[in-house]
């Protein structure tokens, strides 16, 4: 049971969620136990109960959720699938793409209490919908003593990077570089960068090409993609890290879903470097209905792609 305070209504969509994983032969039988969303279990080919999901999130050594930012159904669920794999595991380490690497001791310092959260969020330099998207995740893992990692590198850096590419790295101030990792692996003939050219050709991920870009466009997409993995690189070190550091702990990683669908991006630097880590891949999808899914299409995203409802927008007021 959930025991701290949240507002708002992503905790009642949450609840809604979780109670598709209570006991009983409802968890494992009736997919459709909750309204807002569908699990699709990529490997069996079939849907699944929430349950499901969250004992195989809990059985493994680091789990990988690729989110929508925008789908508030998605934030509910990745807080119910928080929760519930923490009823399982006593051992949990929160990683967000959300907080930057260099605010871990304004994230530490709130967790342990010692500063109160107008202090911690003037510090941390936290994403837009922050109180109702993360806020509750992260008041979780205060609330049961989990870490948090704070896992990106500093935009400042990445837009350094997207700007001159990645020789830049070598001339950012020695204070900076703690902030990125050690390594850097950015090949141009794999497949993540396949599909990031396509989808910011238009293409989505890795449709069909289309006419060549001009040689300005071929750098422009070049040095987007070298920023791209100094974030990936950033992300998979410090989940690995924190694997390593908390033996028999799994470690729960948010990220935009780009950076862990098809196990690229996040997920490989994680790979590479936490060698023999059971690892999940989640991939959020909202669409408008789910009286027919697009598996077909989205299966090979992750081991499992959960479909949310995706809300009407909230009236203007």
């Amino acid at each position: 049971m959930i025991r701290f305070r949240l507002r708002g209504t992503l905790p009642l969509l949450a609840l809604t969620i979780g109670a598709a994983c209570a006991p009983g032969p409802s968890a494992s039988t009736a997919p459709s136990a909750s309204p807002v969303l569908r699990v699709w279990d990529s490997r069996a080919s079939r849907q699944v109960g929430f349950d499901q999901l969250v004992r195989a999130a809990a059985s493994s050594d680091l789990v990988f959720f690729g989110e929508q930012h925008d789908d508030p159904v998605t934030h509910a669920t990745e807080l119910a699938l928080l929760a519930a794999i923490g009823e399982r595991r006593s051992r949990v380490v929160l990683s967000l793409e959300m907080f930057e690497r260099d605010v871990q001791g304004p994230l530490d310092a709130y967790l342990a209490g010692r500063t109160a959260e107008p202090e911690f969020l003037a510090a941390s330099r936290p994403w837009d919908r922050y109180a109702t998207d993360y806020r509750g995740m992260v008041e979780l893992a205060r609330a049961r003593g989990w870490p948090v990692v704070a896992s990106n590198i500093p935009r400042r850096l990445a837009s350094t990077v997207s700007r001159a590419g990645l020789r830049a790295l070598d001339t950012i101030p020695a204070a900076d570089k703690r902030w990125i990792a050690a390594e850097h692996q950015c090949p141009r003939d794999d497949e993540y960068f396949r599909r990031l050219a396509a989808s910011m050709q238009g293409h989505g991920n890795g449709g069909p090409s289309g006419p060549a870009l001009d040689e300005a466009s071929k750098r422009m997409v070049e040095r987007f993609y070298e920023a791209q993995c100094t974030k990936d690189e950033a992300m998979g070190e410090a989940v690995a890290a924190a694997w390593r550091a908390n033996p028999g702990t799994v470690v729960v990683h948010y990220d935009g879903a780009f950076h862990s669908d098809y196990r690229l991006g996040t997920v490989a630097r994680a790979a590479r470097r936490a060698t023999g880590a059971r690892t999940l891949v989640v991939s959020a999808v909202p669409v408008p209905s789910l009286d027919s899914l697009p598996t077909s299409e989205h299966a090979a995203k992750g081991d499992y792609v959960v479909f949310t409802l995706r809300l009407p927008a909230p009236a203007a007021k």
